[in-house]
């Protein structure tokens, strides 16, 4: 009766040793990356540098700061794009910086795995 399955003798393959070796290191440098990237932060402008937003890598608006011209009680729409404007700069640059640290642990697989 032949085998179903399994590998001679129990053991697995060096080559899937070395798979799961290489899987776990990556695994521990994503957490590592991860950490990093979530105490960044990152700063972006709008309005000529009228409105800075900072946001954490946790995705928190963490500071915002505005220059005393911009404040115009007549213009409170401005103010309010200006600042949005900065927010979604600031979370675009953070995701970038995720994307492309992870693209490198990763391999560009997109940060799954191909199987």
């Amino acid at each position: 009766m032949a085998k179903r399955g399994g590998y001679p003798g129990g053991a697995m393959p060096g080559n899937m040793a070395n798979l799961m070796k290489q899987a776990q290191r990556m695994q521990r440098q994503m957490e590592e990356t991860t950490k990093e990237l979530e105490e960044s932060s990152y700063t972006a402008t709008a309005g000529g540098g009228a409105v800075e937003v900072t946001v954490s890598g946790k995705k928190e608006v963490t500071s915002v700061k505005l220059t005393e011209e911009i404040v115009d009680p007549d213009d409170i729409e401005m103010l309010q794009d200006l600042i949005m404007a900065a927010t979604n700069e600031a979370l675009r640059a953070m995701e970038e910086e995720s994307q492309k640290k992870m693209a490198k642990i990763t391999g560009g697989m997109g940060g799954g795995f191909p199987f």
